[in-house]
């Protein structure tokens, strides 16, 4: 059987302190043993440069509370190089030191020899030290910028939950008004079969997980429960026609999109109108973007909504703008175009992307 070795790794997925620490003095001693190759045949020759890292070793797992404690405080680089350089020469001496007296057992201590090493253990813990800087700091960035990067999703995440749970009580409210309303106009029949329908509305919206993203039968599904709710008030005025592509069935969309957009285009497209309307919902691919349209039939040059209006303007149309804005940034499109042949007409593109979870039809789609 083979034995795949793996390295232990911190939380950001990089090989522990240890495992570097080994793994980087190994593949040091390897390297200062290879350039030895010519010299092998001089007595101690190997020994001598096993001691050496060993000793350097040893002492650069001592200097490591040191170098923790100094990335403690804010240092400037400077400083800490200072700092580290102060540490290293307090290494290097005693290791060269002990270099010294162990590869030159029986012969007396050399001074210069004993000055040169120590320069050059100095030298190595001194790059150990800065290394060691260079990591954590580095570390240190990435973790910061993990952080910031949870910190804004989470603001969008809340952003997002409160403009969606914006546009429930005013759902609520209109609804409870056109109740009202079917009450005063002597059709209690009407109004209780409206307040059922409002009931199974909001347990749905109760029930559906408060994600950012929905796929679009989901999205079908709430449009023509509320649909429902306005025909009953409506009646024969309110006629809908939807062409909804069965392959943009299972695209993921913003929660609640769709309703805030064909509440607009009922309240101020068919409602006020004698004759009543037609809302017209589509979806399409359009190359590599999904496409949504929302139309409704009125009078030539209208609007949407009133100027000064607030459900409209404050809740319905601002809020799906400032929606789609923080979900997709630049990469989507949010029209609104008045046709000459009448009425109102909201166009939304963005990236298509399917869900996980493939989508029956709509049993509104052709």
């Amino acid at each position: 059987m083979r034995t795949v070795l793996k390295l232990k790794r911190d939380d950001l997925g990089f090989p522990t302190f240890w495992t570097v620490q080994i793994v980087g003095w190994l593949c040091y001693y390897l390297w200062g043993s290879l350039l030895l190759l010519p010299f092998l045949r001089q007595p101690g020759a190997l020994r001598g440069n096993t001691v050496f890292f060993v000793s350097l070793f040893i002492v650069s797992c001592l200097l490591r509370p040191v170098c923790r404690s100094l990335m403690g405080h804010a240092y400037s680089w400077f400083a800490l190089e200072m700092r580290a350089f102060v540490w290293s020469l307090l290494g290097g001496i005693p290791a060269g030191y002990v270099i010294q007296r162990v590869t030159t057992l029986h012969h007396p201590l050399s001074w210069t020899g004993w000055l040169t090493t120590s320069v050059e253990s100095t030298f190595n813990l001194f790059v150990w030290c800065s290394l060691y800087f260079s990591i954590k700091l580095w570390q240190q960035s990435i973790r910061e910028r993990q952080r910031l990067l949870r910190a804004e999703a989470e603001v969008r995440d809340a952003r997002l939950i409160a403009l969606r749970y914006q546009l429930n009580p005013h759902f609520l409210l209109n609804s409870l008004n056109a109740v009202s309303t079917l009450v005063l106009e002597g059709n209690p029949p009407a109004a209780t079969r409206m307040l059922a329908q409002i009931g199974e509305f909001l347990r749905t919206l109760l029930d559906a997980q408060a994600a950012p993203e929905t796929p679009l039968s989901q999205e079908i599904a709430f449009a023509e429960q509320y649909l429902a709710i306005e025909q009953t008030r409506l009646g024969p005025r309110l006629r809908v026609d939807m062409a909804i592509s069965p392959e943009t069935l299972d695209a993921l969309v913003p929660s609640m999109l769709l309703q805030p957009l064909i509440e607009n285009a009922v309240r101020h497209g068919v409602a006020p109108i004698v004759e009543g309307g037609t809302i017209r919902i589509e979806s399409k691919l359009h190359g590599v973007q999904l496409q949504i349209t929302v139309q409704n039939s009125g009078p030539a040059n209208s609007r949407l909504a009133p100027p000064g209006d607030s459900a409209a303007s404050g809740i319905g149309i601002a809020n799906t703008a400032e929606r789609l804005k923080t979900l997709y940034a630049a990469d989507h499109k949010f029209l609104l175009q008045w046709p000459e042949i009448g009425g109102c007409e909201v166009t939304v593109e963005l990236p298509f992307r399917r869900s996980a979870q493939p989508q029956g039809a709509a049993s509104c789609a052709p």
